[in-house]
């Protein structure tokens, strides 16, 4: 290729480019082989795309809009109005600490109790299962300890994305710790109700000049949720849980063809 700020490449060029290549028999195995991942990849791709929309229509339907109880859609068999609070009248919310330097405070010892950072979870994961690092019971004491079933929320601009803890541990400031000490909620409702659209919305409305550069625990405690009970909100969380994991098994199967596809590149190609 020539050029300076923009690279060409001439009809000329391409001419002289020396290739491999095989029998027309063989040219044809290879070409379908790879053919047929290539649909398959395409499959995967249309079949998460198509999920994530349909997740995000649900939402939309099935979250009460602003100002109004009842949602566009329900399960059958519930008519009740939503209720609206505030949620900090809701839950306990409450910001991270962190011991410094939190490098004197790390371990490996079996007594380590479980430090919980942003690169502990993954991107299409609810839950927080395990972590890389763990600090030492003194260090827990200058932190916020955390319990399963507690949910957890970045506060930075990876942005208002919620967790559910599968274990216990302790968060850095980088995390406002969300506990349902009333029991009004079911997690993977509030799970969705916490990473809704609306809320980032209510987030932007209440920040100074509409711009949001991090979550404090005053903001979130005064923004608005609507919630039915508890059995509703269960068929609602569950319905979520299902189609997540649809949207997971369907983006792995292309991450994973992609891979074998490249990989086969390398391999039958001299």
């Amino acid at each position: 290729a020539q050029g300076i700020s923009r690279y060409n490449i001439s009809k000329n060029k391409v001419m002289e480019i020396n290739v491999l290549i095989p029998s027309l028999e063989e040219q044809n195995m290879i070409g379908a082989s790879l053919s047929k991942i290539d649909n398959l990849i395409t499959l995967h791709q249309r079949k998460y795309h198509k999920l994530v929309n349909t997740k995000m229509a649900l939402l939309d339907k099935m979250f009460p809009k602003a100002g109004e109880v009842t949602p566009k859609l329900r399960f059958r068999g519930f008519t009740d109005a939503w209720e609206q609070r505030k949620l900090g009248d809701c839950v306990l919310i409450q910001r991270g600490g962190s011991p410094r330097p939190i490098q004197n405070y790390l371990t490996n010892k079996d007594d380590g109790v479980n430090w919980i950072k942003i690169g502990d979870v993954a991107n299409d994961s609810r839950y927080i299962t395990s972590t890389e690092e763990k600090i030492i019971p003194e260090g827990a004491k200058n932190s916020r300890f955390v319990y399963k079933g507690d949910l957890i929320l970045s506060n930075s601009m990876s942005f208002g994305r919620p967790y559910i803890m599968a274990i216990n541990g302790c968060i850095h400031d980088g995390w406002l710790l969300i506990r349902d000490e009333k029991k009004l909620f079911n997690l993977e409702y509030l799970l969705e109700l916490l990473s809704s659209e609306k809320m980032l919305e209510q987030y932007k409305s209440l920040a100074s000049g509409g711009v949001v550069n991090n979550l404090n625990s005053q903001l979130v405690q005064s923004v608005s949720v609507t919630y039915p009970k508890i059995d509703e909100q269960a068929k609602i969380g569950n319905l979520f849980v299902k189609i997540d994991k649809l949207i997971t098994l369907h983006q792995r199967k292309y991450e994973k063809l992609k891979n074998i596809k490249n990989a086969l590149l390398q391999k039958m190609f001299v």
